[in-house]
């Protein structure tokens, strides 16, 4: 009998990295730890890819190849969707929506279960030492469709907003890749990336996630 299995269609921040890449790392790379091994996990997450650039380049249709009733699809995107390119770009209420719709569909159609993932939040303090929202609507656009199509959801973004907080601007770096010259040999000049996770950080966004399956009761073998 197959493995349930959760697939991951999103982003650089859930994605899988090579050795080359280290310590740089996705979320997504992290979730088997807090998994039962009756269940698998896919991670099919790319770096750079919004929701309508990861169905255009047919990677959502790959996972509906695939994907089996009782599974699970993960859907987290937001963080390239605000960006101007037009090939990645959506509107928050709008094209947004209809892409993600395409994802919820998709799996429900193979008697799949989705669940819809907000970004995981950007690690930018001001002057006064208070977090920014980068994301704009894209997190509140999100959550509100999981309501209207009763859609699972996880708030990653408002959870790694706290998380932040809580540790302030100096002590989150820790999950993030920050690295002094020579520090590394990956990053001979340095690195200082407020979007990416560290191998750190990615286990700890990764037990995050894991919490909520926990509150949201998601059928987990």
């Amino acid at each position: 009998m197959d493995k349930q299995t959760i697939y991951l269609a999103g982003d650089s921040t859930m994605a899988d990295y090579p050795p080359e890449s280290h310590p740089m790392q996705g979320w997504g790379n992290k979730l088997h730890l807090f998994i039962p091994d009756s269940v698998r996990v896919v991670n099919k997450a790319v770096c750079g890819r919004s929701s309508k650039s990861f169905i255009e380049e047919g990677r959502l249709e790959e996972i509906l190849q695939m994907i089996k009733p009782g599974d699970y699809l993960f859907i987290q995107f937001g963080h390239n969707d605000s960006k101007e390119d037009a090939e990645i770009h959506t509107s928050p209420w709008s094209t947004y929506h209809r892409y993600l719709q395409q994802y919820i569909d998709g799996a429900r159609a193979k008697g799949a279960h989705p669940v819809l993932i907000s970004s995981i939040c950007r690690r930018h303090f001001d002057v006064d030492g208070l977090l920014i929202n980068t994301h704009g609507d894209y997190p509140r656009s999100m959550e509100a469709l999981a309501v209207q199509e009763k859609v699972l959801f996880i708030d990653l973004c408002g959870r790694s907003a706290v998380a932040f907080k809580e540790m302030g601007d100096a002590k989150s770096r820790e999950w993030l890749t920050w690295l002094r010259p020579c520090e590394l040999p990956n990053y001979p000049e340095g690195i200082e990336d407020n979007t990416h996770l560290n191998e750190q950080g990615a286990e700890a966004v990764a037990r995050m996630a894991a919490d909520a399956i926990i509150k949201l009761s998601l059928k987990i073998s």
